[in-house]
């Protein structure tokens, strides 16, 4: 059993049965705001509910001298506080013309968005805020939620301007002919995000770039028959090998998506490097959560959170998800 098999336990997914549409937590801070309207503008784009949450929780110095149960169901200065946060909410979205549903959510941040993507399609996060949901950088809740959510998390960090996105209403994506990036390794999870990818990029009404990183040495390289990982260095021939296992994904990719334009591309340089530049060039850059060894094998660990953290713009995690389009690939175990 290999690497990529060990770890494949698919998380089941059925958009259209998960009813709180894209999910957001929001704090009130600035970056709580860029994700709350990234959110917002992602839900309008999908034609999905909106469901902006404020958590809280009661300091264990407080809770001992008080009745626990109406601290957290009754009129509690904290729970009045996460109310205060959802009003600002409602008044950023001022004009939002799809259904918003606001929630007010007792328990720690990343627990409660962890636990509310079970019934979402996709959930958003800022990359740090005043201690709530992002206050933390990269921390409880933007390291945990994408690591262990149910669905696909986007991290969305200070350099997304909500002013640059705007098209004919502040909530409209104007239209964007930056590509969507995809790192993928040749692992089932990579062909899991690439498909999330290439649903983002028709939305969007742009291409997908599938984006391989080749390190001198690395386990990727297990890809390529007959190579091993103590080898350094590539032939040209098993260049050729791996371009042509590329051009495979994309033949795939294309008989779901026939409408998309869609490219492969090998670049040299580490993980992080590679894709860390890739946000620089991308509406946005899309991650598995694990791989063989490349890029996602280490995610939520150095790899991910160097490129989060560095990212030029929003990031997108996919867990491994059931998807029946994986089975005409022919290079995996079925997924059902």
């Amino acid at each position: 059993m290999n690497e990529d098999s060990r770890h494949r336990k698919a998380v089941p997914y059925t958009p259209a049965s998960r009813a709180l549409g894209v999910i957001v937590g929001f704090d009130g801070s600035d970056q709580g705001s860029r994700a709350l309207h990234y959110a917002a503008v992602e839900a309008h784009r999908r034609d999905l509910q909106l469901t902006v949450i404020s958590a809280f929780t009661v300091p264990r110095a407080v809770a001992g001298y008080v009745d626990s149960a109406a601290e957290i169901t009754g009129d509690s200065l904290a729970r009045r506080g996460a109310e205060e946060v959802l009003d600002e909410a409602r008044d950023q979205l001022h004009g939002y013309p799809g259904h918003v549903e606001y929630r007010v959510e007792h328990g720690d941040a990343a627990g409660v968005m962890i636990a509310r993507s079970e019934n979402a399609t996709h959930a958003v996060v800022g990359g740090r805020g005043r201690g709530g949901f992002v206050g933390r950088l990269l921390g409880s809740v933007s390291s945990a939620l994408p690591a262990h959510a149910h669905c696909p998390t986007t991290v969305v960090n200070r350099r997304y301007d909500p002013d640059l996105v705007g098209g004919d209403t502040r909530f409209t994506a104007r239209r964007d002919a930056r590509p969507v990036i995809v790192g993928v390794d040749g692992s089932a999870h990579g062909r899991v995000a690439a498909l999330h990818a290439a649903e983002a990029a028709g939305l969007r009404g742009t291409s997908l770039q599938l984006l391989l990183a080749l390190p001198t040495i690395d386990s990727s390289l297990l890809w390529y028959a007959g190579r091993t990982a103590k080898e350094s260095g590539i032939t040209e021939l098993e260049m050729q090998g791996l371009q042509e296992r590329l051009d495979g994904d994309v033949r795939w990719l294309t008989g779901h998506f026939p409408d998309l334009s869609i490219e492969g591309i090998i670049e040299q340089g580490s993980p992080t490097q590679v894709m860390a530049h890739a946000t620089e060039r991308a509406q946005l850059t899309v991650l598995g959560t694990r791989g063989r060894g490349s890029i996602t094998s280490a995610l939520l660990g150095s790899v991910s959170r160097s490129v989060l953290m560095e990212a030029h713009g929003p990031v997108e995690i996919v867990p491994m998800l059931t998807d029946r389009r994986l089975n005409d690939h022919g290079e995996h175990e079925p997924v059902l």
